[in-house]
């Protein structure tokens, strides 16, 4: 007497091996993210009383840094629509020895990121000017580090400038490259457009000691 196949199990395993080419593969969809429509960049001046100017986005709103740990002339230039800000930090060059200390704590900053970061990049600036050259580097920090962008401006003599970019949400390289591409430019425009003010005896200066005790009373611009 013939024997038959009656168990459920087994007929769904003969349906499949009669039956191979009715089967599709799978292939998992990446993850996708909500497209963003960048605005068309336009620029204005950054017209404060600092002992230094550039160009700012005017999608951004400045306002002076009132952290406990901040100092003179610190901002933070604000993009609410990306939850993104760049943190700018000042110090006087008072001799070539906090210029060394202000370079060995840049590069310590930026290379805190190492756990995280896949590569970091640095792009090299120097500008010269009728005086003193103005020198920096931009360095981009790829992966998911918290940081994704500093940077550095300085005439070497008494003006050090420092920038860095963050983001409120968790760092996620996919999700923020968009954005972190665009506020790339910004962050270039403001490196290449800086200006120091160069004498103590200039209208620059005597308005930046005249207002100093002024700047935690209001935001720069809003």
């Amino acid at each position: 007497m013939k024997r038959t196949c009656s168990n459920p199990v087994c007929l769904f395993l003969l349906f499949f091996l009669l039956f191979p080419s009715c089967r599709e593969e799978y292939t998992p969809k990446p993850y996708g993210y909500f497209r963003i429509d960048f605005p068309e960049k336009r620029y204005t001046l950054l017209d404060e009383p600092l002992p230094y100017r550039s160009a700012v986005a005017t999608e951004a709103r400045v306002v002076y840094d009132t952290s406990p740990e901040a100092e003179p002339y610190w901002i933070d230039i604000v993009y609410p629509d990306y939850k993104a800000v760049i943190n700018i930090s000042y110090k006087e060059i008072v001799s070539d020895t906090s210029l060394e200390v202000f370079l060995q704590d840049n590069h310590r900053l930026v290379y805190a990121h190492t756990g995280k970061a896949e590569a970091i990049n640095e792009w090299p600036l120097v500008r010269k000017e009728e005086d003193t050259p103005v020198l920096g580097i931009l360095y981009l920090i790829e992966g998911n580090a918290a940081s994704p962008a500093q940077f550095f401006v300085t005439d070497s003599v008494r003006h050090f400038l420092r920038g860095s970019l963050y983001f409120e949400s968790r760092p996620n390289k996919d999700s923020l490259a968009p954005v972190v591409e665009y506020l790339k430019k910004d962050i270039i425009e403001l490196m290449e457009s800086v200006r120091f003010e160069s004498k103590k005896g200039s209208g620059l200066y005597r308005e930046s000691i005249t207002k100093k005790k002024q700047y935690l009373e209001a935001p720069v611009r809003r």
